[in-house]
């Protein structure tokens, strides 16, 4: 099996000024972090995350699901001790939900409240389970799905990347088939879209990217709460060409990266682009005043000659009726 389309999309939502995710889109390897923290704290929890994922390369060979275990616990490492380094940074954390394909099969290394999605035909399947306070407590059976949606402290997460020297990684694996789209998210989508929203989604969609877009902007129709981070990828049969190093990418997700802000904040959808109007010619320079007929000079001067002469003689008139 291998990669085929794939497409990544983020935005800060309708609610934040920030945007504290980040992910990576580097077949067959792809990532999706969660920043939390105070001031910019979240932020740069969910960067060093990221560039474990780009940088990390001690455990390459390894089977997928240790690899990802391995950069897991790297990306722990570096976000903890920058957290004891710097006091501004100081209680920050992020989720983490990566994939990897290896052979026939996708595997999963995840922590925290971000998840992972298979949509194979009509069906849509969360793969992970969320490490937060209210599923806990919906695993339990102390709180219901429904009460879980409205719950006060659904955000509350219960596991996180840089709070401890170590962290506990859930490695997941699931066979892959030919046409299995993969939707890695942040819970900034999932807490405004329904699953079977996000179905129908990906599946009207002329692409994935569009379909990457199209999960943001619902989300923000939704009430774009949170920032917002997808990436999609689909399976294809035959083996994995050697990348172009052009087709990775690790981005933190600033408002402009893959979403047009005015149309993601605004929650509506892309206005149709406006027909082109023609060009107007070039305006013509005024023409100048046309120079006066000889004979309307001839005129003018032979009446200023008669009004001058008409002067002298009344003005010798005056002067011998004077004497």
């Amino acid at each position: 099996m291998r990669i085929g389309e794939r497409a990544g999309a983020t935005d800060p939502g309708r609610k934040r000024r920030r945007n504290e995710d980040s992910y990576v889109l580097d077949p067959p390897l792809f990532a999706v972090a969660d920043g939390m923290g105070g001031a910019q704290a979240g932020e740069v929890a969910s960067r060093l995350a990221a560039a474990a994922f780009r940088e990390y390369h001690e455990a390459d060979e390894l089977p997928a699901g240790e690899r990802l275990a391995a950069i897991v616990q790297e990306a722990n490492r570096r976000i903890y001790e920058r957290a004891r380094e710097d006091a501004q940074a100081s209680g920050m954390g992020t989720t983490v939900t990566s994939a990897l394909l290896e052979g026939d099969r996708l595997v999963l290394g995840h922590v925290g409240d971000s998840r992972a999605y298979l949509l194979r035909g009509d069906e849509v399947t969360q793969l992970t389970d969320d490490h937060s306070l209210v599923a806990d407590l919906v695993r339990s059976g102390r709180l219901t799905p429904q009460e879980a949606e409205a719950h006060p402290q659904r955000s509350v997460i219960t596991r996180a990347l840089g709070t401890d020297p170590e962290v506990d990684v859930d490695a997941i694996a699931v066979d892959a088939r030919p046409g299995d789209v993969f939707l890695l998210c942040s819970d900034g989508l999932t807490t405004m879209v329904a699953d079977d929203a996000i179905l129908r989604i990906v599946q009207d969609a002329a692409s994935l990217e569009d379909a990457a877009r199209e999960l943001v902007r619902a989300a923000n129709r939704g009430g774009g709460e949170d920032n917002v981070t997808v990436i999609l990828f689909r399976i294809e049969e035959g083996d994995d060409p050697a990348l172009d190093e052009t087709q990775a990418m690790t981005t933190n997700g600033d408002p402009g990266d893959d979403i047009d802000l005015e149309d993601t904040l605004s929650g509506l959808e892309p206005a149709a682009p406006a027909a082109a109007a023609p060009p107007e010619p070039p305006a013509e320079p005024e023409p100048e005043p046309a120079p006066e007929p000889r004979r309307r000079r001839r005129r003018v001067a032979f009446l200023l000659i008669l009004l001058v002469l008409v002067a002298v003689l009344a003005l010798t008139a005056y002067w011998i009726f004077a004497r």
